[in-house]
């Protein structure tokens, strides 16, 4: 079967097609045919050699977290009526293949009324935007800041924001994901490429003269997919007693907050562990964001595909900041 796979860290061109052998399913474990893999931000830049301190990539590997597909053989121990079930797993690495083994307690399987395309879009964006939303406990009329709005999270943050009445502030980069963001129910789109971007996120949650619903100027919830210079300036404009949350890290890190001015200001400041689940956890938000979108509630932006042995296309588009929405790979 046909893999892609990091040969060594560097830029898009170290992903490369290779062959490997068929997986074959062991005890509690099922064999998925993999139609669609989700590619991850982040996976550009571990491909890199970013970030080893923490993942532990080490090359060659096959990267790719998550996938959807049908499941084509069962192991030892499984109801065979799995076998042809379109499903969605995490694989933890090797989604990029024609065929992955998962062990059972992995599968979320895919309502009638979803395509697999959008529940393998949804399968780790879906959880984290569902556990942030659900953390901010955002309120009809408070101000939400989105950052990095038109990525595949921020355009379901964007969705429940505006879902639960409140005024959202939408920021991006080009006209285009712009659009997006106010198709998706934002009040207010800002281009944060230009020149005084800051200041008209200012100005549209009130121009430091009307008080935040935290009690202060400024906007009562950050959901910051940014990170860099980008986070830490929209850490700025939250208002006392607001509620930060960065998890993205675009800008090349996470935004660094100061724990002394959070506190002094009174906003309670969310890291990555607020996107990181254990897996029982994980696969319950995974199934609950499946069930919003086939109910209509929320549903998934899918920018741009491509297929599987151009995989460095998807990921040379992503770090050219080219995409909307999510990117998959289909097989």
């Amino acid at each position: 079967m046909r893999i892609v796979q990091v040969t060594a860290f560097g830029g898009p061109e170290v992903l490369v097609v290779d062959r490997a052998a068929e997986p074959v399913a062991g005890a509690g474990q099922v064999v998925v045919g993999v139609s669609v893999v989700d590619v991850l931000s982040l996976e550009t830049q571990l491909r890199t050699g970013w970030g080893t301190e923490f993942f532990g990539q080490k090359p060659p590997y096959v990267p790719g977290g998550g996938v959807g597909g049908r499941v084509v053989s069962a192991g030892e121990g499984v109801d065979p009526g799995w076998v042809g079930r379109d499903v969605i797993a995490m694989t933890g690495d090797g989604g990029y293949a024609e065929r992955v083994v998962v062990p059972l307690e992995a599968l979320v399987p895919v309502p009638d009324e979803l395509g697999v395309r959008e529940a393998t879009a949804l399968l780790q964006i879906g959880p984290a935007a569902l556990s942030l939303a659900g953390a901010a406990e955002v309120k009809p009329g408070e101000r939400v800041l989105v950052t990095a709005a038109a990525g595949g999270l921020g355009t379901l943050l964007v969705q429940l924001a505006h879902a639960v009445g409140a005024f959202v502030i939408a920021t991006a980069r080009g006209g285009h994901k712009l659009d997006l963001a106010r198709e998706l129910g934002a009040d207010i789109v800002v281009d944060y490429s230009e020149p005084g971007w800051l200041e008209r996120v200012r100005e549209a949650a009130g121009g430091g003269r009307l008080p935040g619903a935290a009690g202060g100027a400024g906007v009562d919830v950050v959901f910051d997919g940014a990170g860099g210079r980008i986070g830490q300036d929209a850490f700025g404009v939250t208002a006392r007693g607001g509620r930060f949350f960065t998890y993205g890290v675009p800008g090349g890190s996470f935004a660094e907050i100061d724990p002394g001015e959070a506190e002094r200001r009174g906003v309670r400041v969310h890291g990555m562990e607020q996107v990181q689940f254990a897996p029982e956890e994980g696969r319950r938000l995974a199934g609950l964001a499946l069930s919003e979108a086939a109910a209509g509630r929320i549903r998934p932006v899918i920018g741009q595909t491509f297929p599987l042995d151009r995989a460095a296309e998807a990921h040379a588009a992503i770090e050219a900041r080219d995409t909307v929405g999510k990117t998959l790979l289909l097989v």
